[in-house]
């Protein structure tokens, strides 16, 4: 990335009033500015949802260019680099044009206040409304209803993946508060997909949509995931075919049917069964339970021990994450573990305290909203996991090499922002 590009997102940053509400008219009148690029998009599909998100846009992505259509794809945060965020036609913003872009937002900050996601919201619609594409994949970034992404009127699909307590200090305490702000992106008319639900959260779903006139597609009622073991399937009215999804853990099986789903709602685009297992095989998340077997951090540790990362950091990804670890069986788990604040650590680790040998806890390098590593490593004591602080990444990892019994996995987990860490050091 170029020095004038990180210049003026740093600008973008200082933009971002600290104490201001969430809401559209901001950056509605923001995006008046620029033509409102977000009224000349190609058809949208937008997703809301606690878990799964990112999972079954990329899904969704590999099906559609399986069948040869091209992709926008809008999600956040960025692991390594901020262009991640804005994928043109199945690749990542250029810096070029990426500053290109920037340099007509950024003028605007000034006469229309907005924070930082607003500000990068309305730089990827100028992008997506300038460049050629069938379909655009738009992922919100917090909550639906008030989310700056809501601000396309007309989608031709949206989704909802299973939703759980997340970001309480904006969206409400309680999981049919939750479940309502991300209900916010339900359109009178156009359907919507619903992946996994508890029995609340359904219910809440089944009563908004049918007083906004949606059509629904509802896992289990509509379309479920059968089978066992290895003998997965998906099944709808239109479909049974076998899941074989690219990613790992259990729950990939219940993001890539719903990707499925999704598809079975778009008649208007021609994607065939051999599409949809192409692209279910072959979709690509990085940090989601994804191994790593190359890198400067892999060859700090010795063959026998594999590299996990995952950007899990709720109750439900610490839920996934102990399931996989349970699945794998491997009798040496050790987790290098960094979250921000306002994640509930406790939660989160809860479901791994039989699974793990050690934790090493760490504090997220430049992350100014990350738990101090003594705070995590009280918080994984109380748990019931035996705990120690370590300085840094490297020093986590040389310690586990040092004493780690093996065979054993190591995973690095807690944060997107700290996987992001651990990818760009991974490289070096």
């Amino acid at each position: 990335m170029t020095k004038e590009v990180d210049a003026l997102l740093e600008r973008m940053h200082h933009a971002d009033l600290a104490g201001i509400e969430m809401g559209l008219e901001r950056v509605e009148q923001f995006l008046s500015l620029l033509g409102s690029p977000h009224k000349r998009l190609p058809p949208v599909i937008h997703v809301a949802g606690t878990n799964g998100k990112g999972s079954l846009l990329a899904y969704l992505n590999a099906i559609f260019e399986a069948a040869g259509y091209k992709v926008h794809r809008y999600t956040s945060p960025h692991l390594v680099k901020f262009n991640e965020r804005i994928q043109i036609a199945g690749k990542p913003i250029s810096d070029d044009y990426l500053l290109d872009i920037l340099k007509r937002v950024v003028p605007f900050i000034d006469k229309q206040p907005v924070t930082f996601f607003e500000s990068t919201t309305a730089a990827a619609f100028l992008a997506f409304s300038e460049q050629p594409a069938d379909v655009v994949l738009l992922e919100t970034g917090l909550g639906g209803r008030l989310d700056a992404t809501n601000v396309v009127e007309s989608p031709v699909l949206t989704a909802l993946t299973p939703i759980s307590i997340d970001h309480t200090d904006y969206l409400g305490d309680t999981v049919a508060a939750i479940a309502t702000e991300k209900c916010g992106i339900l359109k009178s008319g156009v359907p919507c997909v619903v992946g996994k639900q508890t029995k609340e959260v359904l219910e809440l779903i089944k009563r908004k949509a049918k007083g906004a006139n949606v059509p629904l597609s509802l896992y289990w009622k509509d379309w479920k995931v059968v089978g066992d073991g290895e003998d997965m399937r998906f099944r709808s009215a239109k479909h049974t075919m076998p899941l074989h999804p690219s990613m790992v853990g259990k729950h990939q099986y219940d993001n890539a049917a719903t990707a499925i789903a999704c598809i079975e709602q778009l008649p208007q685009f021609t994607v065939s069964d051999a599409h949809i297992k192409q692209g279910v095989s072959q979709a690509t998340w990085p940090a989601r339970l994804q191994k790593l077997d190359s890198g400067r951090l892999v060859d700090m540790l010795p063959e026998s021990i594999e590299l996990w990362l995952d950007g899990g950091h709720n109750a439900e990804g610490g839920e996934v994450l102990a399931a996989w670890l349970a699945q794998r069986n491997v009798p040496n788990v050790y987790l290098v573990c960094g979250m921000v604040e306002g994640k509930d650590s406790a939660a989160y680790l809860k479901p791994m305290a039989s699974l793990v040998k050690t934790l090493h806890s760490v504090t997220i390098d430049g992350e100014k909203t990350s738990q101090p590593a003594a705070k995590l490593q009280k918080t994984a004591s109380g748990a019931g996991i035996q705990a120690f602080v370590s300085t840094d990444i490297e020093n986590a990892l040389q310690t586990i090499a040092q004493r780690a019994k093996t065979p054993a996995i190591v995973c690095i987990c807690g944060s997107l922002y700290l996987a992001g860490k651990v990818l760009a050091l991974n490289e070096k």
